[in-house]
């Protein structure tokens, strides 16, 4: 729909859905994937903290001085609420290892929970009140996104920084207590803050854009519950969102049909591997041909894969320079799934990226754009110097909608990422605090187990 033909007052709609929703009618299904979005979103965000854009940011931070009113996650730094939201926004995404919301390619989860994290913690309030302000913020930030989902094509703006503030500002209004009105005026002063430019991926700038997207979107509420004004028609307004990055492809139902009957959060997945998830089959693919006789690194003459078009347009990086970079490198995910047969932070390292064997693997894959292969499959031929081949095709990648990460594979990936900082004792009871999270009386409480005994602030 074109955004000159927009119904009227979507963006009142959202915020109303936002404002009134009441968390007693929200079923027992999206209560339990919004504790696990939490959960994967505390988990790779504890991780993180062992990155050093950590310690640029809090040096930035410190030098200038803020309120001690929130916690940074997996430290004993307490910073202002923007301050907050900004790091633990950015810690959820560094490792590119968060979520995803199909089909879009939005990661909701790193624009949206540190901002309620941040105004629960300060506010002591309850874990329920904290998880229905996060399903709320990823809820909208996802038919956002859904709405404009073909703005990706043009490979320009990333989608996590420009819908991504309406998920902080639908989070941080829910627990400000916004009527619709104010809702749909911070909906106003969040949407106008919109960026996030695809050039600067592979940098540590990819996950500036949910941290900022987070702080946007919460320092928009703070101004408007002060009186701040703003426009209230930002999503369908003739000089709004919409007309500024799908003017000519915006489908406004999606925001609007079926709010609170159909929740789009349940099409959020967390990712199994720490890559970009259009390498996800592809990951696939090279997980299940290393298990075929006689394959090993040094016998493949020839890989060939068959993918959507948007996979070689978005993430085809045949010889990235760093770990950064090769997270958003599917040929390097395909080598390193292959040569070791899993693809973790570990794997995506600037000492892995330079290895010789991962080097000269990568250079022998050759990919072919196929239209009638959907998003998440893919089809990958190896050649070994016999002349043996073997082909697997993946219908559905590990973590998609039709695959989704179950409970268990989840915990597994609880354990391996935030137990990498936490003693074992404090990461079962972190998890079993997230699981009943509705039963916490103070958020408070749940951070501080976040804290690892004996760690420097930093």
């Amino acid at each position: 729909m074109n955004c000159m033909g927009a119904p009227d007052a979507v963006t009142l709609r959202l915020a109303r859905f936002v404002s009134d929703l009441h968390a007693e009618s929200i079923s027992a299904a999206p209560l339990h994937q919004g504790k696990r979005c939490i959960i994967n979103m505390l988990a790779v965000a504890l991780h993180a903290t062992q990155d050093p854009a950590l310690g640029m940011v809090l040096k930035v931070f410190k030098e200038e001085g803020a309120a001690k009113r929130a916690t940074v996650i997996g430290t004993t730094v307490r910073t202002s609420l923007q301050n907050a939201a900004f790091t633990n926004g950015l810690l959820a995404h560094l490792d590119d290892y968060d979520d995803t919301f199909f089909p879009t390619v939005l990661h909701p989860s790193a624009p949206t929970i540190p901002v309620a994290l941040a105004l629960a913690e300060q506010g002591h309030r309850s874990g329920r009140d904290f998880l229905v302000a996060s399903m709320l913020g990823i809820e909208a930030a996802c038919r956002v996104a859904l709405s404009i989902q073909n703005m990706r094509h043009g490979a320009v703006w990333h989608m996590t920084g420009t819908a991504g503030v309406f998920g902080a500002a639908a989070a941080a209004g829910r627990l400000l207590g916004m009527d619709a009105d104010r809702m749909a005026c911070t909906f106003g002063l969040a949407g106008t803050q919109a960026s996030g430019l695809r050039e600067t991926f592979g940098t540590m700038t990819k996950a500036f854009h949910p941290a900022r997207a987070a702080q946007s979107g919460l320092l928009a509420a703070l101004l408007v519950q002060e009186g701040f004004t703003s426009a209230r028609t930002i999503l369908e307004g003739r000089h709004g969102f919409s007309a500024a990055f799908a003017p000519d492809d915006t489908d406004f139902s999606a925001i609007t049909e079926g709010l609170g009957e159909r929740w789009q959060l349940m099409d959020n997945a967390p990712k199994p591997y720490a890559s970009a998830i259009l390498s996800h089959p592809l990951i696939d693919a090279m997980l299940a041909l290393r298990r075929e006789p006689g394959v090993a690194p040094d016998r493949i003459v020839a890989i060939r894969a068959r993918v959507n078009p948007l996979t070689i347009k978005l993430e085809s990086r045949p010889a990235p320079a760093t770990g950064l970079e090769a997270r958003l490198s599917f040929q390097h995910a395909m080598t390193v799934a292959l040569i070791d047969g899993a693809c973790l932070p570990v794997q995506f390292t600037d000492e892995r990226v330079h290895d010789p064997v991962v080097r000269d693997l990568r250079g022998k894959i050759e990919t072919h754009s196929d239209a009638a292969i959907a998003q998440d499959q893919c089809e990958v031929t190896l050649t070994l110097d016999d002349g043996t081949t073997y082909t697997q095709f993946i219908e559905h990648a590990t973590g998609s909608p039709a695959r989704p990460v179950t409970d268990a594979q989840l915990e597994t990936k609880f354990f391996v990422l935030a137990g990498s900082v936490l003693p074992k004792a404090r990461t079962q009871r972190l998890l079993d605090a997230l699981w009943a999270l509705e039963q916490a009386e103070d958020v408070a409480a749940v951070i501080a187990l976040c804290r690892p005994v004996g760690r420097r602030g930093a």
